[in-house]
């Protein structure tokens, strides 16, 4: 039983080590670092990156219909592929995910792309943003020209210029115009920077931290952004990996301890046998008086 118990687990940590090491450092790269875009406007380019360049043997897919479908593929209408880039068509509108994916199925993050044909779009980076980062969202009409108007966060109010980005920021963001109405939701993720401890890590700790602080600018290429995220995603699984191996562990010694104890309670007492011999002692009995025996009184005399 302890043995079984110990090869189950062993087995699970193992599985779920490799697992959480196959999470990539590769990142999809969207023109633009946007995420909404017009319909009948310049075509969307998509790339896999890491570190800020195009790697080789990834290919960009995309769900349609319930379908997995790859940029480029032959019989799917999904994009074309112009060298290592994947070109998106947008003379027609649809909001789907699209993510980078090798030949061994290891995966990037999902970024949803929406193509709308109303009047109106939010400019909202494509990448997820650091922790301490400056975020500023516009909203730009099909002129091309950024307008004022209210933006919303979960349906609610909120500013446009976002400081000192925190977890709690994330959400669904929109905005909107008395003239163009509203343009379509999307969402903002926000990711913490790796820590700087790892003398490995300085270079791309550098870049990562030149990225939080400076403000979302979409007029800019921000493939800076796309390494400092990509090299994320290893050390977030790096870690999570010693943690998942120091549980199991201490799942291990305390399955020890508990099969131990089961052990010693179930072991037989030692018992000494031995004769002993009660004796019971005697009775003592009243006898009755003799009925035969005559008793009386005799008073002596004295004689003078």
């Amino acid at each position: 039983m302890k043995t079984t118990s110990v090869s189950l687990l062993l087995g699970v940590s193992v599985l779920l080590l490799m697992s959480g090491l196959t999470v990539s450092a590769v990142s999809l790269n969207v023109s633009a670092n946007l995420q909404q875009f017009f319909t009948r406007g310049p075509p969307v380019s998509l790339s896999c990156v890491e570190d800020g360049q195009t790697v080789d043997g990834w290919t960009v897919k995309t769900t349609r219909g319930g379908q997995i479908e790859e940029c480029g593929a032959a019989g799917s209408d999904f994009g074309r592929l112009d060298g290592s880039s994947c070109v998106l068509d947008v003379s027609t509108k649809f909001s789907t995910d699209h993510w980078c994916e090798s030949s061994s199925g290891q995966r990037s993050d999902q970024v949803t792309i929406t193509v709308t044909d109303k009047d109106l779009i939010l400019e909202i980076p494509a990448l997820p943003v650091l922790t301490g980062s400056n975020v500023t969202l516009s909203c730009r009409n099909r002129n091309g020209d950024k307008v004022k108007a209210y933006f919303y966060k979960n349906g609610k109010v909120t500013e446009d210029k976002l400081q000192r980005v925190q977890q709690s920021d994330e959400g669904l963001y929109s905005c909107f115009t008395d003239e163009d109405g509203k343009s379509p939701q999307s969402r903002l993720r926000v990711r913490d920077p790796p820590p700087t401890s790892d003398p490995h890590i300085t270079t791309a700790s550098t870049t990562t931290t030149v990225y939080a602080a400076t403000s979302f600018n979409v007029n800019n290429n921000n493939t800076d952004a796309s390494a400092s995220f990509s090299f994320t995603v290893p050390l977030v699984a790096a870690l999570g990996s010693l943690v998942l191996l120091i549980l199991v562990v201490a799942g291990l010694v305390q399955l020890c301890r508990k099969q131990t104890e089961m052990k010693d309670s179930s072991s037989p007492v030692d018992v000494t046998y031995a004769d002993v011999n009660i004796r019971q002692p005697a009775i003592k009995r009243e006898q009755p008086p003799d009925p035969d025996v005559l008793y009386s009184s005799v008073r002596a005399g004295i004689r003078r």
